[in-house]
């Protein structure tokens, strides 16, 4: 299984960029594809960007053209940057590593967008 860990998120005002990293830990990071997801309060966690192994993305239709993920193989690590942030982006942002059966999850890192 994969250790994820997040960081990069806060309050940001309405507009604004913030970018979310997630540091892998284990081999399989490579092999794994990698997404991220996001929970407000009484909703269910919804996927927000994918990446696969090849670098092929998926992204939401409510994040297209704002939000781009990466990834780093050399650093384990996965980007979500985050550009025109609206009040409803606000969340618990998790990170997701499926490789194979095994899915690994984060503990969340929360992004509020306020004023």
């Amino acid at each position: 299984q994969v250790q994820l860990v997040e960081s990069g998120g806060g309050l940001v005002q309405p507009g604004g960029s913030r970018r979310l990293s997630c540091a892998a830990s284990g081999r399989i990071f490579t092999f794994s594809t990698m997404a991220w997801y996001r929970q407000a309060p009484g909703n269910q966690r919804d996927l927000v960007a994918k990446i696969t192994t090849g670098g092929n993305t998926n992204d939401a239709d409510s994040v297209k053209g704002r939000f781009t993920i990466s990834r780093d193989n050399a650093k384990n690590t996965v980007y979500l940057k985050m550009n025109s942030l609206k009040p409803e982006d606000t969340a618990v942002y998790y990170c997701n590593a499926i490789f194979g059966v095994t899915v690994s999850w984060g503990q969340g890192t929360q992004v509020t967008v306020s004023s």
